[in-house]
């Protein structure tokens, strides 16, 4: 097969697992990885003609690139909140996982030290490339978010690297002062290349050195650079030194940081797809064959004793919640490092002699499987059990305490759904906070909200301050939370978007939410005029056009804001995204208090149907 049809095979079926585990509901890793066994050892479509060192390199350079992307997200401010509980994670959790899977691996797997001993430093990475989608899914609080992330992108090269000195340690010997000479050179790599080099690299980026199109394809050779450079310094040293120089990238406030970060989170989810149908399709029948009921046991005890143990006795005495060390102690899932890595010890144990290092890699795709899909599918069940995590994802985040907005927050809070009204005017939350309703006092777009605003139980976005352009800036902000489908603003002032080609466009900004018309101005002046929000059920014998003729034309005697399906999902309503409320949906919308009667309907009104209708006015 041509090296282009098989490329193109497997970018598209890397993808289309991508999609498909989206669609269902899955961790993409298990479609992947079942999509790469169908197209491997099960079909052999996919059939590489590369050696095997060459496809390890190419590999390592993979991992690389998606280390780095994960390192540029943990924020130092999230050490400072949970930093008792990530060094206790980071220092002191490898050792003792790699201690206590070694053992397993040994007395329950019956794998050789030297093997048990490798494998044992390969699990103790939980994967990134895992936890993140996971985080996503399960709607987890930020304390206990960042505590699984920072782990699962520390941890990565601290186990890659315990793997390598281990390997170095059996098979080219030197005793522990050649081990701690490696790890030396290693953490040294790390700090001058990974750490100096990134913070080389942002402070050539202020200064305007680089033009800004070049921007993020410079910074992915410079990882593949460092990663390279590390690995000639101490094999394997790479991983370690581009998480650390995506540690300090992404904590340099550069103001292309979002930009840097969003191209690497596109190419390391094309890296991902291909890595997981690649990786898996390299795997032979036979070692397949491999796997034993000593292997399986051996899985079970990673899952159910290793784990556990090494979160009880490292987070003994630690100020953290009891939840969330329950939650630490079930969620450890293994990713594209633990596979990478076994591809790479796999061989060359074997080429040392040790010949049951050909199940390290099955063993390692097994327990990758049963991870993923053990915790992929608990993770959200136990966080809302230990109120760890929102229950949904329904609700609104005001941004704007006005009047106005106040009423609206109101009428939501009463319907049963969760609203947040931000603002950084202390003054104006005072009628949200009189009403009991959530507020966060502070700037939405500020480091300290990014960092603490608790936003995963709400699903939508509105914008309602009186300027239009903070408006659209933080609709844009929001958008990579909320989806940019989900970002709403009040619509434009009319001297402001009155011309055409002078407006802002929708890549811009927000969705207009409403009417085109229902500018702040508009909004504030027919609440000044008595109009009041308000909540009306439909039934099979009272729906739009009843409440049409009811209240008159909409836009004009009425404004619809919104509605709420029969299954208690909030929507706003925007005619850029328009939707048709039916049986079962209550109507949220703006209106005088006494709704106003079409002529010649005076008398037909009186046989119509009574809506449940509520209305909610200022005090």
């Amino acid at each position: 097969m041509h090296a282009a049809t098989l490329l193109l095979i497997v970018l598209a079926a890397g993808l289309a697992s991508q999609w498909v585990a989206w669609r269902i509901g899955l961790p993409a890793i298990v479609i992947l990885i079942a999509t790469g066994l169908l197209l491997g050892p099960v079909t052999g479509v996919i059939e590489l003609a590369l050696p095997q060192q060459e496809l390890t390199e190419l590999i390592g350079l993979g991992v690389a690139i998606i280390l780095f992307e994960g390192a540029m997200d943990l924020k130092l401010g999230e050490f400072r909140r949970v930093g008792h509980g990530i060094g206790r994670l980071t220092i002191l959790g490898p050792p003792l996982a790699w201690l206590l899977g070694s053992l397993a691996a040994h007395y329950l797997g019956g794998l050789s030290w030297p093997v048990a001993s490798v494998l044992g430093a390969i699990l103790v990475v939980t994967g990134p490339t895992v936890i993140l989608p996971l985080l996503r899914q399960a709607r987890l609080n930020k304390e206990s978010g960042s505590l699984l992330k920072w782990e699962g992108i520390v941890n990565d090269p601290v186990g890659v690297l315990l793997a390598v000195l281990t390997f170095q340690y059996l098979t080219i010997g030197g005793g522990l002062g050649q081990t701690l000479a490696g790890l030396g050179a290693a953490v040294g790599a790390a700090a001058l290349l990974g750490g100096a080099g990134g913070w080389l690299t942002g402070w050539l980026y202020r200064r305007g050195a680089v033009p800004e199109r070049l921007k993020a394809p410079i910074l992915m050779v410079l990882v593949l650079a460092v990663y390279w450079a590390s690995n000639l310094v101490q094999h394997e040293a790479g991983l370690l030194s581009v998480t650390a120089m995506g540690l300090v990238v992404g904590n340099m406030q550069l103001v292309e940081r979002e930009s840097l970060q969003r191209f690497k989170e596109h190419l390391t989810i094309v890296l991902l797809s291909v890595l997981f149908i690649v990786i898996p399709s390299q795997l032979q029948p036979e070692q397949l064959a491999m796997i034993d009921w000593r292997l399986v046991l051996f899985v079970l005890s990673i899952l159910f004793v290793v784990r556990p143990l090494t979160i009880g006795l490292v987070t003994i005495g630690a100020p953290m919640r009891k939840e969330d060390k329950i939650l630490l102690a079930w969620i450890a899932p293994r990713g594209i490092v633990a596979a990478a890595t076994a591809g790479i010890f796999g061989p060359a144990l074997v080429a040392e002699g040790y010949a049951d290092a050909q199940k390290l890699l099955p063993v390692t795709f097994l327990v990758i499987i049963a991870t993923v899909l053990a915790h992929g599918l608990t993770i959200g069940r136990l966080a809302r059990r230990l109120d760890l995590a929102a229950k949904s994802a329904n609700g609104l985040l005001l941004v704007g305490a006005t009047p106005w907005s106040t009423a609206l927050a109101r009428t939501i809070k009463k319907l049963g759904i969760d609203v947040l009204v931000v603002d950084g005017s202390y003054h104006r939350l005072r009628e949200a906070r009189m009403a009991d309703i959530e507020v966060y006092y502070g700037e939405i777009l500020s480091e300290h909200a990014e960092e603490t605003l608790e936003v995963q139980h709400l699903n939508h976005v509105l914008c309602a301050t009186e300027n239009d352009f903070y408006n659209a800036l933080v609709c844009k902000a929001q958008g990579r939370t909320f989806g940019h489908h989900r970002t709403f603003q009040l619509a434009m002032h009319k001297e402001e978007s009155g011309q055409a080609p002078k407006r802002l466009t929708l890549q811009q900004r927000g969705h207009s939410a409403f009417d085109p018309q229902a500018n702040f101005e508009w909004l504030q002046q027919h609440l000044d005029d008595g109009w009041t929000i308000q909540t009306t059920k439909f039934t099979p014998s009272f729906g739009w056009t009843e409440l049409g003729n009811r209240l008159g034309e909409p836009g004009k005697d009425w404004l619809l804001l919104g509605g709420v399906s029969p299954n208690g999902i909030l929507r706003l309503y925007s005619k850029e995204q328009s939707f048709k409320l039916e049986a079962g949906w209550i109507a949220i919308y703006f209106a005088p208090p006494q709704p106003l009667e079409r002529k010649g309907e005076a008398a037909g009104a009186a046989q119509r149907p009574e809506p449940d209708e509520r209305a909610v006015t200022l005090s």
